[in-house]
Order: structure tokens, then C-alpha cells, then sequence
């Protein structure tokens, strides 16, 4: 028996873009549309979504249909929290609001084996192929194929970046515009020059300490990001474009204009 490798991080290692589509919904069978797209991974929220942990398998065995990866926005702070995504065998979670390089080293003490770090082991579910595997292989596993995602989204994150981008056993190093643009006064405001300023010293970070940028969103500005060195891109949210869709359809009935399309910070155009 073989454990699934990671799609996002074997097509990092071959310099290619990974995309990654986001999905507030919670119906499995949203993940195999997406993976019906082609998309490389989605992102399922535990932060602001009501989902539950039974249905999250549910989702990462759905995605795993189209060799799609699966990253868990999980809520912060806990331990459960951090290792139950992987435990239902989800490629990489993603830690909201990061603050400083200790934080960063907490979460990867938490999930890794070692010697990258000491997470307590129980290979008996979906990840370890319910000990079905030698446990040395699960622990590589854990080490090698699975990734962590941490979320720079404050001036205060920013401050420290480039020590948080310094912790060992992290992968990736994902800006907030929607959270960063809020905490400085510039509210939704995703290309102001300051927020923008903070994603190029984000990705400038990572990419000095070896890790990869990526980005919640492309707002316009593919060409930029893509210059930056930003590897792993966000294009869009399901309730967004599902959203537009429905007002299009109705607007084009009504032979009025469609109603514009949101200002979320998932918006990709």
C-alpha cells in the first residue's frame, strides 16, 4: 500500500503553478466539480465556515477522486485543530493570523515527525491508511507530502516576516490582503500601494528562506504576482461564482444588466 503524494508540491518541485480554487460550501460533491475544472487543490475552511470533521473526510476523499490535494483552513490556536485535518488526510492546513517566528515554530512542532518536529502519532486513520503502512513511512510521510501554510495578514505579522519565513519545517507563506488591507484603514482596498508593498516583502521573505509565496487572490494582477515569484495562486471562491451566475441568469431574464459582481476578497478579476 502507498500513501498519496502531495499534487500541489510535486508541481512545485517541477516549477510549475499550482492553483487552488476555495470552497465555503460544504457539499462534497462542490469538491468534484471543482475537480472536474482541473483545479490543483481546493481550500476548505474550518475558520469561518460551520463544517464538521466527519464531512471534511467526506470532502478530502471526494477531492482525492481527481488527484486533488485538499488545504485545511483550520481555526487557530489548538492542537485538535491542526492535526485532525491531516488525520483525515488533508495535503496541508493553513494557519490564519501568524504573528510572530514562534508561533510559526509551535505549529510545526505540533504536526511534524521528527526530526523536524513531535507530533503524537496514531497512524490508525485515513492518513495512515489505518496502519495499514510501517509507521516509519507514515512518519516520513508526514514530513515530506504534507505541507503548512502560514498566513501573514497583519502589520504586526509583517514587522516580523522575515523571521517567521526563517522557521524551519513550514512550506509556504501565504499574504491576506483582505485582513492586512482591513488592519491599516484601507478596507477591501486590495492594490493600495501599501497593501501591495506588504505582499511583495511577504513573498520577498519567502522566497529568501526557501519557502514558497502564494496569494488568496489574484485581484487583476497575475503578471505582477507571477514576477514576485509566487508559485500557488487562488482563483476564486465558490459562493462568489455561484453568486454572479445566479444574478446573471436572472438579470439576462429581466433583460437588465446583471447586478455587479461582489468586492469579496476572493474576487479574482
Amino acid at each position: 500500500m502507498k500513501l498519496r503524494p502531495s499534487r500541489i508540491l510535486r508541481e512545485l518541485r517541477a516549477g510549475q503553478n499550482s492553483t487552488v480554487l476555495k470552497l465555503n460550501l460544504g457539499d462534497p460533491r462542490i469538491v468534484e466539480l471543482a475537480g472536474l475544472s482541473g483545479a490543483s487543490a481546493v481550500w476548505l475552511c474550518n475558520e469561518h465556515v460551520p463544517n464538521d470533521w466527519l464531512n471534511l473526510e467526506h470532502q478530502v476523499r471526494a477531492a482525492k477522486l481527481y488527484d486533488m490535494d485538499t488545504i485545511v483552513r483550520v481555526n487557530k490556536g489548538g492542537y485538535s485543530e491542526y492535526v485532525k485535518p491531516f488525520e483525515c488526510d488533508a495535503t496541508g492546513i493553513m494557519v490564519p493570523h501568524v504573528t510572530s517566528a514562534d508561533e510559526a515554530r509551535n505549529v510545526v512542532d505540533m504536526v511534524r515527525c521528527q526530526p523536524l518536529g513531535h507530533k503524537a502519532l496514531d497512524a490508525g486513520n485515513m492518513d495512515g491508511l489505518f496502519c495499514q503502512v510501517p509507521l516509519a513511512d507514515y512518519a516520513h510521510h508526514c514530513n515530506t507530502e504534507k505541507f503548512i501554510i502560514l498566513q501573514i495578514e497583519s502589520p504586526e505579522a509583517l514587522e516580523v516576516v522575515e523571521e517567521i519565513a526563517a522557521v524551519p519545517g513550514f512550506d509556504m507563506l501565504l499574504f491576506g490582503a483582505g485582513d492586512f488591507s482591513h488592519r491599516i484603514g484601507k478596507l477591501g482596498q486590495a492594490t493600495h500601494p501599501e497593501v501591495v508593498a506588504a505582499r511583495k516583502r511577504v513573498a520577498a521573505a519567502a522566497l529568501k528562506h526557501g519557502k514558497y509565496p502564494a496569494v488568496a487572490s489574484l485581484y487583476g494582477q497575475k503578471e505582477e504576482v507571477l514576477a514576485e515569484g509566487t508559485r500557488v495562486f487562488t482563483l476564486g471562491a465558490d459562493v462568489i461564482e455561484l453568486g454572479n451566475a445566479f444574478k446573471k441568469l436572472v438579470g439576462d431574464f429581466g433583460g437588465s444588466a446583471a447586478a455587479s459582481g461582489s468586492d469579496s476578497i476572493y474576487k479574482s478579476k
